[in-house]
């Protein structure tokens, strides 16, 4: 089943275990180059003992290929990278980041959010099998980006996704609503009404 087209969306998600809440706002914008995706978002929450507030914004093409993201926190931490759209990364500064070459999506730490950049843009189907993906992660805790290694599968066209680590030590099944974010993220995250 095809995804609608984007429109302003607005939702919430709240962790399954301690205090938090993730609010998304997601919306089509149109850019210098052309039709674009701006997702903006506000996390507070806490895990392993540290809690952590941050601000997102994420900029994705028409397809979902991210072209940057910025993360702050609000102890003043911040981390912003461009991308080509096609998994070449550089910072602000034009610094090119060749260990990130081929992650053409983000993960943040504690946003269920950022496995909708994937699915969006991968549009699989059942028959497609398993999909495994580099993506460029984004911890809270050490705001310091790794390459990390994400496997994808359509199960159901009815819109449930499998993702698993490509070390195979963590699957969940995630259902996703008509625009592609996740409704459940078993053990995690809970979609709130917004």
């Amino acid at each position: 089943m095809a995804f609608r087209p984007l429109l302003p969306t607005t939702v919430r998600w709240r962790p399954l275990e301690g205090d938090g809440l993730e609010h998304l706002t997601i919306a089509p914008i149109n850019t210098a180059t052309g039709a674009a995706i701006r997702a903006c978002g506000t996390i507070i929450g806490g895990r392993g003992g540290s809690p952590y507030g941050v601000f997102y914004r994420i900029d994705c093409t028409a397809d979902w290929a991210v072209l940057s993201f910025l993360v702050e926190t609000t102890d003043g931490r911040r981390l912003a990278l461009l991308s080509d759209g096609k998994g070449h990364w550089q910072t602000e500064d034009g610094l090119a980041l060749p260990q990130f070459d081929g992650c053409i999506d983000i993960d943040l730490y504690g946003s269920p959010f950022t496995n909708t950049l994937p699915i969006r843009r991968l549009e699989m189907m059942p028959e497609d099998g398993t999909v495994t993906l580099s993506m460029l992660y984004i911890p809270f805790d050490s705001f310091e980006p790794v390459r990390d290694g994400q496997r994808y599968t359509c199960i159901t066209p009815e819109r449930l996704y499998r993702y698993g680590a490509e070390d195979r030590v963590f699957t969940v099944d995630l259902p996703v609503d008509a625009d592609g974010l996740v409704i459940d993220y078993p053990i995690y995250f809970k979609r709130v009404d917004a």
